[in-house]
């Protein structure tokens, strides 16, 4: 989910699943291929385009070379039946999801009836036939060593896997961190303190790691675009405190559209309920500071 105003090869898995065209220079956004991003990982983008799914949602396939299985991590919005059915041909061992937000999650039930394959996430209501995922849980399937790390902020339940094969490294960020653009804060149960925090962690537990994420094109490298997150979070709640003294307000008395009005008035008024979130967010940090 990207907030407003901030804007490989492909891979065949298996002759018994889904090919692809005989294109080695897809890149991003390539729709309806299932594209390698690394050695262990390929992307099939969802047509779900939008002002908050960017060019749609990344579909991840996870495998070591040989493997005979496969993890997919987000399997994408329902509508979609194309996406839907290329995921079912797979050979899928286990489901992850990396928040509760309905274009990762959609999928789910109907990835679940054709594969049989478990599903995990964070939260118990849209796990399937497994138990939620654990913080600094390893899981080990399809060749890998998949890692669980709870980086909330986005959402309460957003995580982040560690995949490890060999000497490679490569971290699925969900929407805590996407390819282009920054994202919203959902202040439902999202927050900017922790979501400070899980930047630190990424920084940290990312090193030498790429950068797979949500929404938005993959990067070779997730600490650079962790840290850029950071600085601009930190410079965007000075451009909330610059306006708060503007309006003459408290952080307890801002009205989150007023704010929206002056911080983001160079935005697009659609977007403006979607820059209200992060608001609402930033506010509640500075009520607490």
């Amino acid at each position: 989910m990207a907030e407003p105003g901030d804007r490989g090869r492909r891979q065949s898995i298996g002759s018994d699943t889904m090919s692809t065209p005989n294109d080695d220079a897809a890149v991003h956004p390539a729709y309806g291929v299932l594209r390698e991003v690394t050695p262990f990982a390929s992307v099939l983008l969802c047509d779900n385009s939008g002002m908050m799914e960017l060019d749609g949602t990344n579909t991840y396939v996870l495998r070591a070379p040989g493997s005979d299985e496969c993890v997919v991590v987000d399997p994408g919005p329902p509508k979609y039946k194309h996406h839907a059915r290329r995921l079912a041909e797979l050979p899928v061992a286990l489901t992850l999801i990396t928040h509760r937000h309905f274009d990762h999650t959609g999928g789910v039930a109907r990835l679940h009836k054709r594969t049989g394959a478990p599903v995990r996430a964070r939260l118990e209501k849209f796990c399937r036939n497994a138990d939620p995922l654990r913080d600094r849980e390893v899981i080990e399937v399809a060749g890998l060593r998949i890692t669980v790390l709870h980086t909330p902020g986005h959402t309460g339940d957003s995580v982040s896997f560690l995949v490890e094969h060999e000497d490679r490294r490569a971290v699925l960020t969900g929407d805590t961190i996407l390819g282009s653009g920054t994202t919203v804060l959902d202040p439902s149960d999202g927050g900017l303190r922790d979501y400070l925090n899980s930047l630190n962690r990424l920084i940290v537990e990312g090193e030498g790691a790429a950068l797979l994420p949500a929404h938005g094109p993959d990067h070779p490298d997730l600490v650079p675009v962790a840290r850029f997150y950071k600085t601009h979070r930190e410079e965007r709640i000075d451009q909330i405190v610059a306006a708060l003294d503007a309006m003459g307000v408290s952080p307890h008395e801002a009205k989150p559209m007023k704010v929206v009005r002056r911080v983001y008035s160079d935005v697009d008024k659609k977007l403006w309920p979607a820059a209200r979130m992060s608001v609402k967010a930033q506010l509640e940090y500075l009520r607490e500071a």
